[in-house]
């Protein structure tokens, strides 16, 4: 990437483990990509980012600086567990300029690899200007207020046309703790949350008091989870959690490799919309922009394109369902490795135009060409996707008309439809 991939740990709660977040994922994915440039930075007042991270003294220039206009790449100073740390400053002041002004700044850097923002308890300049310069959004929640105030925080990022980046992370949840007999509430509040159309994350950072006990005592340093706690369920979360980001950064990286084709415009349409837009068939790997085709979306990666009509046959040829009307959209669900077996399992879902399913049926892991054209469909190999569901229309459209804001929106409409039906029957 010509930038840093920028993740925002933030929520207007207090105490729902925002920085015990950002820092130990910062130590995680340095842990898990060596070669890969991690760097923290924190608009909060605590100092934990120093106290965990610095070594020697204190450096000169703080994050007060780059309020000031002075590069990130100039504030980032090596710290330990081969983390690069931007030194805290205890009284900052928001700058006359917007809060997308950050964003510009993140744009305009020469830092590689992944910035993380650590974020106050309150969504002010600092944490809107976080949440418009992010690629990814992890809000922790640990109970049902954590979880209302998340809204604001979807607004902003909704309001910037990237809603996708928001996931909703249960935290510092008692792993014990139920409502009830039956239901937990780390499993209540994952429900909520998907009630409530956000994207929540299948980790769980659960309550540990060994963990809690990594920012207290004798010592002003605060240690890792991964060098003091690894004898404790939250060691593998926070691996899991490392993982997952690390998929998306490899996603985005192979992205901005394969930019759409410059000789395909579409003129008038948010850029948003065409910065995920993949320009080859996923199956024959050839300029599927210029034909009409079959419109295709993942749920998490948020990339689109267009499979030809006689690769869409070819895909889904010997298929036990009736792929003529009234069936408009057809669902792919991936499981991948240990959800449910040792290899991914996919399976279709057939929708009709009242977005009610009408056949599921698993498909054949022998075919490699399925294999190989899933994997273009979600930016990266089956063997590491966790749990992915994409969408594709039945309908032969034009790029154009597909990407123009009716038929878009529609789908989008659709989408989550066919998300919440699937969750109903157990199948996503």
């Amino acid at each position: 990437m010509s930038r840093p991939f920028v993740i925002a740990v933030a929520s207007e709660k207090g105490g729902v483990g925002k920085t015990t977040i950002a820092t130990n994922l910062a130590v995680y994915l340095k842990a898990l990509r060596e070669d890969l440039p991690v760097t923290i930075a924190s608009f909060d007042n605590h100092f934990s980012v120093d106290q965990m991270f610095a070594l020697g003294p204190h450096p000169e220039k703080t994050i007060a600086d780059l309020l000031e206009g002075c590069p990130l790449e100039k504030l980032a100073v090596q710290g330990q567990y081969g983390v690069q740390y931007i030194a805290s400053f205890r009284r900052l002041q928001p700058p006359t300029q917007s809060p997308s002004w950050l964003r510009q700044k993140v744009s305009s850097s020469t830092l590689e690899g992944i910035l993380i923002l650590d974020t106050r308890p309150i969504l002010d300049w600092f944490t809107e200007a976080a949440l418009l310069s992010a690629d990814m959004v992890l809000v922790p929640i640990k109970d049902r207020a954590a979880l209302v105030n998340a809204g604001s925080l979807r607004q902003v990022v909704s309001a910037a046309g990237r809603a996708e980046n928001l996931w909703l992370l249960p935290s510092l949840v008692d792993s014990r703790a139920r409502l009830n007999a039956e239901v937990r509430v780390h499993e209540f509040l994952i429900y909520a949350a998907r009630e409530r159309d956000y994207r929540v994350l299948d980790i769980c950072i659960s309550k540990s008091p060994k963990v809690e006990g990594l920012s207290s005592g004798f010592s002003s340093r605060i240690r890792p989870v991964l060098t003091h706690a690894r004898n404790t369920s939250v060691h593998g979360q926070f691996k899991a959690l490392a993982e997952f980001v690390l998929s998306n950064v490899a996603t985005e990286m192979f992205e901005n490799q394969r930019p759409v084709n410059d000789g395909c415009e579409f003129t008038g349409l948010p850029a948003a919309r065409c910065r995920r837009l993949v320009a080859e068939c996923p199956c024959c790997c050839q300029q599927s922009l210029n034909h009409d085709g079959h419109f295709f979306l993942d749920l998490n990666s948020r990339r689109r394109g267009f499979l030809h009509h006689a690769c869409f046959e070819q895909f889904f040829s010997g298929l036990d369902m009736d792929l003529e009307p009234p069936e408009e959209t057809l669902a792919l669900t991936i499981e991948g490795p240990g959800l449910v077996s040792a290899e991914s399992r996919i399976t279709a879902h057939l929708f009709d135009t009242d977005t009610n399913l009408a056949a599921s049926v698993e498909l054949d892991k022998e075919k490699k060409h399925l294999s190989e054209a899933l994997a273009v469909m979600i930016g990266r190999p089956l063997d590491a996707a966790y749990r992915e569901l994409v969408l594709i229309n039945r309908n032969l459209m034009s790029p154009s008309v597909q990407l123009s804001d009716d038929h878009y929106r529609f789908f989008i409409l659709r989408r989550r439809d066919v998300a919440r039906e699937l969750r109903l029957a157990d199948l996503f």
